[in-house]
């Protein structure tokens, strides 16, 4: 695989995990209990730590990325496994 390639697939588990990370441990101010700014947004979170987040992203990221490569180079799990109903045989 390019390391071109390797960079952008995981830069996508990044992305990825960013979306599933973010709203982890996020609370609101009516969940907290603290009164509100005039003209702040109902949803605005309380408890907002980026360093958090981009760590645990990061963690996640490298263990997806490392169990996609580990499949691609191993090749455990293929396109003939997952094929249930032999759509790829009925395709030639």
């Amino acid at each position: 695989m390019e390391p071109t390639s390797i960079l952008a697939i995981y830069i996508l588990f990044w992305v990825m995990a960013a979306f599933i990370v973010l709203p982890i441990g996020i609370r609101n101010h009516h969940e907290s209990g603290i009164e509100m700014v005039k003209g702040q947004a109902d949803g605005a979170p309380v408890n907002f730590r980026p360093l958090r987040v981009l760590l645990l992203t990061t963690l996640l990221a490298t263990a997806a990325f490392g169990l996609f490569y580990l499949n691609y180079a191993n090749g455990w799990i293929t396109l003939d496994s997952i094929d249930f109903f032999n759509s790829r045989e009925r395709l030639r």
